[in-house]
């Protein structure tokens, strides 16, 4: 239960930080590179979600397996 609040709060965190870099970046002109860093931000999210959802199969696999 621990481990599902705390990967929520570091989404969260990541979002804001990401958050505001790209906001300092598009008002210093740089779009490109804030997009970059949104996309940066989102593929590292993706890849934090996509383990978790593994290690929940696993722990569903081992329970009705009995392994």
């Amino acid at each position: 239960m621990y481990y599902d609040v705390q990967l929520i709060f570091q989404i969260a965190g990541i979002g804001i930080v990401v958050a505001m870099i790209h906001t300092i970046l598009k008002q210093m002109g740089k779009e490109d590179i804030a997009n970059w860093v949104t996309l940066l931000a989102f593929v590292i999210v993706l890849i934090m979600v996509a383990s978790a959802i593994e290690e929940l199969f696993q722990t569903i696999k081992s329970v009705f397996l009995f392994k």
